[in-house]
C-alpha cells in the first residue's frame, strides 16, 4: 500500500496461519519526487485519462515493489498465496452524495507483473453497504492486538490519525475511527515553507510555538466534534484547509509556529477521542510513521499521562508495517470468503466481504 503521505510503497511479507503471523519481509519503496507531486496534484478536478494514466502507472509501481522485496527475501512468486494491495487512496468522500471512495493501481497489472493473485478494491464494498469505507485496520487490530487483561487503544499515526477502541470485555463491541489530520498537514506545511519531505522527529515544530488563537479555530471544524463512525482523508484536511484558517485568524504567524500549532493539533484532537470515547484506557499500542515525530509522542503522553504509549513493535509488528500487514490479513480474510469490515466502526448495515479476487492466469 502507499498512505496518505504519498511518498513511499510499503510491502510486507507475512506468513500467517491459525492465531500466529510472521513477517518473513518488509521495506519501504521511497516514490521519486515528481511521482509525490503528481499524486498529491490529484483531486476531484483531475481529468478521466490523468486518473487512468496514474492507476496503471501505480499498479506498475506496486508490482516492481512486490517482485523486488520477493527477490531482496529469496521468496518465490509461487509460494505467495496472494497480494493484497490497499493502492494509493486519491479519493474518499464519505459524506458525498453518493459516497465515494477510489484506490488506484490496477490490480490488473499487479497480478500479471507478478504472476499471483491479486486482492484489490476493499473499500468500496463497506461503502455500498452503508459504511464509511474506513477505517479497516481495527478488524485486524482487534485480531492481532486484544488483550483480555487490558484496555487498549490502537493509535495509528499516519498521514491522517485514527483510533481502534480494544476493551478487555470480550463482549464489547470494537470501536475505531479517524480522529482527524495526524503527519498530512505538517507534512503538507514543511513541503511548502522548506521543501522538506517531513518534519524530521517534530524538530521545526519544537522550534515554534503553538498559537492559541490558530488551535482555537482549527478545533472549531465541525469533523472534531461529529460522533464516530466517521472518516477523513486530505479531501478535507489540506493546504487549502488550513489556508482558509489562517485567513480567519487575520494574523500573520512565523511559519514555525503554524507547524508547533498543527503538531497541537493532531495531538490534542487524538488525545481528545480518546478521552472521550475510551477514557478507561490503559496501554495504547502506537503505530504508522508518526511514531519517528519524538515531539507528537511526548505532547501526546503529557496529555494522556494515565496511558502507557508502546510502539507495537512490543507485540510483534513492526510500527512502519502494521498497515500493509493489514492487507496481507484482509486478502486472507476475502479468499477465504469472511468479512473484513467491523459494522460497529465503519457505520456498514451488515459485515460484508471485501476486494475483488485478480487471477494471473497462466504463470
Amino acid at each position: 500500500m502507499s498512505g496518505t503521505s504519498m511518498d513511499a510503497i510499503d510491502v510486507a511479507i507475512v506468513h500467517i496461519k491459525n492465531d500466529d503471523l510472521e513477517i518473513i519481509g518488509y521495506r519501504q519503496f521511497p516514490l521519486a519526487r515528481d511521482i509525490q507531486q503528481t499524486l498529491r496534484k490529484v483531486n476531484i478536478s483531475s481529468s478521466v485519462n490523468e486518473v487512468a494514466r496514474l492507476d496503471a502507472l501505480t499498479g506498475k509501481l506496486l508490482g516492481e515493489a512486490v517482485l523486488t522485496l520477493l527477490d531482496d527475501s529469496g521468496i518465490k512468486a509461487e509460494q505467495v498465496r496472494a497480494i493484497g494491495s490497499h493502492g494509493q487512496t486519491v479519493m474518499h468522500l464519505p459524506s458525498a452524495t453518493p459516497p465515494r471512495t477510489l484506490q488506484i493501481g490496477d490490480p490488473n497489472v499487479i497480478s500479471y507483473l507478478t504472476g499471483i493473485t491479486t486482492v484489490a478494491d476493499f473499500r468500496r464494498a463497506d461503502m455500498a453497504a452503508g459504511g464509511q469505507a474506513a477505517p479497516l485496520a481495527p478488524a485486524f487490530h482487534a485480531w492481532k492486538f486484544r488483550s483480555a487483561q487490558v484496555n487498549r487503544v490502537v493509535l495509528n499515526l499516519g498521514g491522517m490519525a485514527n483510533i481502534t477502541i480494544l476493551s478487555a470485555g470480550a463482549d464489547d463491541d470494537i470501536q475505531g475511527f479517524d480522529t482527524g489530520p495526524g503527519n498530512a498537514l505538517m507534512d503538507a506545511w514543511i513541503q511548502q515553507c522548506l521543501n522538506n519531505d517531513f518534519d524530521y522527529q517534530g524538530k521545526w515544530a519544537a522550534s515554534g510555538k503553538p498559537q492559541d488563537d490558530l488551535l482555537k479555530l482549527m478545533l472549531s471544524d465541525p469533523y472534531f466534534s461529529a460522533p464516530p463512525p466517521k472518516s477523513t482523508g486530505k479531501d478535507d484536511f489540506n493546504l487549502d484547509w488550513l489556508t482558509t484558517m489562517l485567513e480567519k485568524s487575520g494574523i500573520t504567524y512565523r511559519e514555525q509556529d503554524v507547524q508547533a500549532s498543527l503538531l497541537a493539533l493532531a495531538a490534542i484532537s487524538i488525545s481528545d477521542a480518546i478521552t472521550t470515547y475510551a477514557p478507561e484506557t490503559g496501554e495504547a499500542l502506537v503505530c504508522g510513521g508518526g511514531l519517528h515525530n519524538t515531539v507528537l509522542v511526548q505532547r501526546l503522553q503529557s496529555l494522556l499521562p494515565g496511558v502507557s504509549l508502546k510502539s507495537t513493535s512490543e507485540y510483534g509488528v513492526d510500527p512502519d508495517a502494521v498497515e500493509a500487514v493489514t492487507f496481507a490479513w484482509l486478502a486472507k480474510q476475502r479468499l477465504e470468503n469472511a468479512p473484513g469490515n467491523l459494522p460497529s466502526v465503519t457505520g456498514a448495515k451488515r459485515p460484508v466481504v471485501l476486494g475483488g479476487v485478480y487471477e494471473p492466469g497462466n504463470r
